[in-house]
């Protein structure tokens, strides 16, 4: 087998983690590994990662007080929805992780993927904002990370009404919120936004041109195979996807500088798509001078930790990431 794009011949994919394989199987029939374009409507209909939680659910029996806050987007465009969970009796500022969710860039909502995020609260002492921007393929790019930016700069700038440290603002996502928020980490560099303290990047959706050995590998096995990509991608940048103009703002993996960037933890399974785009990202911030954590997490599908939570394999890397984050939080 060969990728698309190079001569180097690559073997057989990891084997799955025997945990994780035995959930997937039970798991396949509602969540095909590739995913066409026909297929979007119906992914945003329902799905195991895309069952909205209630207010109540999110306040987890009062721990969180639940707000939205309609904030205007970018120039042009419309008002964007901001969902902010928030430790309930607490009044001193607090820290808070923004949020952008996953979906591959054409499903999801702000609710989505939120479970993790408010473990760190409770544990770390955070606020959750969470942005809900626009999909494609109806809202190609710059709209996804146009809309996140907008609503990153209004948290920043509203602070003392959401009860939060500007000081102290980091960026999540998991899949294509985890590009976004890559995204977003060089967006803020760049045009002198934010100051971001880190960044957590869960297999990130970073590389639009869908070409490594790992996306060769994984066709067709697991979560968001190599056709699911096409998929993403091609809603997101149309003709564009694959080409020589794509903007690091829509697939980081293409940004040529990666230096003076908040520090990152960057974690993936190494059977999935993503694995060596984001291993690759994470040695470019090393080379660029920048610090990374990486972890890949052996036989982990794509979102494993998501969907299979309670796994001995999800449980490592849950707990890898509130240790870094603990960390973080102590030295910011």
């Amino acid at each position: 087998m060969t990728t698309e794009l190079s001569a180097t011949p690559v073997g057989p994919p990891p084997p799955f983690d025997a945990e994780l394989a035995a959930a997937l199987a039970v798991m396949g029939e509602h969540l095909p590994a590739a995913i066409t374009p026909e297929m979007i409507s119906g992914l945003r209909l329902g799905g195991v990662e895309m069952e909205q939680v209630t207010d109540e659910e999110l306040s987890r029996g009062g721990l969180f007080t639940v707000q939205e806050h309609l904030v205007p987007g970018p120039a042009g465009a419309p008002e964007i929805s901001l969902l902010v969970c928030r430790p309930a009796g607490v009044t001193t500022p607090l820290p808070v992780v923004y949020h952008t969710h996953g979906g591959g860039m054409i499903a999801g909502d702000h609710r989505t993927g939120l479970d993790e995020l408010l473990d760190w609260a409770l544990e770390l002492g955070l606020v959750v904002v969470s942005v809900e921007y626009r999909l494609a393929p109806e809202y190609p790019h710059p709209a996804p990370i146009e809309d996140c930016y907008a609503g990153l700069v209004w948290t920043a700038e509203h602070a003392g009404e959401l009860g939060v440290d500007p000081g102290r603002i980091l960026v999540a996502g998991a899949s294509a919120g985890g590009g976004l928020a890559a995204a977003l980490a060089l967006l803020a560099r760049d045009q002198g936004g934010p100051a971001l303290v880190g960044q957590v990047l869960m297999c990130p959706m970073l590389d639009d041109r869908n070409d490594t050995a790992s996306a060769a590998q994984m066709a067709g096995l697991g979560v968001w195979d190599r056709t699911s990509n096409d998929t993403g991608w091609g809603a997101l940048l149309g003709d564009a996807r694959g080409g020589p103009e794509v903007s690091p703002y829509a697939a980081p993996a293409r940004a040529t500088d990666l230096s003076g960037l908040p520090p990152a933890i960057i974690d993936v399974g190494s059977a999935e798509t993503f694995r060596d785009e984001d291993v690759a990202y994470a040695s470019r911030i090393w080379q660029a001078g920048g610090q990374a954590e990486l972890h890949v997490w052996p036989g982990g599908f794509h979102g494993f930790d998501m969907l299979v939570p309670q796994a001995t394999l999800s449980q490592a890397a849950r707990a890898a990431r509130l240790r870094w984050l603990r960390q973080l939080l102590l030295e910011s």
